[in-house]
């Protein structure tokens, strides 16, 4: 079964590896925004792929990371402003109305929604890293009315790291899907311990400045 489960995914691997150099680099602009949107649509089969399209010379580092990063951001950008404009009753109501279609359900927007709330703004960065809080996060973040500008360094920042990771792993291992698979978990713990820390950091340089001005 496991030998069957891994020699399907190198095959998927080799045809998105396929997909993704017919498409181009625009294929990997709208992978992302799709990804970056409330689609279940998973960025390690976009930028993994074309990780190895650059080992293999076939693709350029840099347009590869610009076309990823922009992606991301567009995709954030359309949940934050969806959620900003048409508020959080309407966005529950075309939840109940639509979950299956909009493959969102109340759970997910709560999870979310509750993680924003405890965290602050922060979790727009430390989002990208967790999944299905990094396709959600901006949801709370337009409900709150963010500032746009914030809402951006953040996500870009976030964006732009899980984009670089994902480029490096594919183009480290290249085709050799069980090896990508095996070190996946330890890339994303790296990550959240990162995140945490640097989300920590914030938090006491962000009291330290309310003192200020409190003082």
């Amino acid at each position: 079964m496991i030998s069957q489960l891994t020699e399907l995914i190198s095959q998927m691997t080799v045809l998105l590896l396929s997909i993704i150099n017919q498409l181009g680099y625009f294929g990997i602009f709208v992978g992302m925004t799709i990804e970056s949107s409330f689609f279940p649509f998973p960025s390690e089969v976009i930028l993994i792929p074309a990780g190895a399209l650059v080992a293999q010379g076939k693709m350029t580092l840099w347009i590869v990371f610009v076309m990823g990063l922009l992606g991301s951001l567009t995709g954030a950008l359309i949940n934050f402003f969806l959620a900003m404009y048409l508020g959080r009753t309407t966005i529950d109501l075309l939840i109940s109305k639509y979950k299956h279609i909009l493959f969102l359900n109340h759970e997910k927007i709560k999870q979310s929604d509750d993680y924003f709330r405890k965290h602050g703004e922060i979790t727009t960065f430390i989002g990208r890293f967790i999944p299905v809080i990094r396709q959600l996060i901006s949801l709370p973040a337009g409900f709150s009315r963010m500032n746009l500008f914030k809402f951006c360094l953040f996500t870009s920042l976030g964006a732009g790291a899980w984009v670089m990771i994902l480029i490096y792993i594919g183009y480290l291992f290249g085709n050799n899907a069980a090896l990508i698979q095996e070190n996946m978990h330890i890339v994303l713990f790296i990550l959240l311990i990162l995140s945490g820390v640097i989300a920590i950091i914030y938090t006491l340089l962000n009291r330290r400045h309310k003192r200020r001005l409190i003082n």
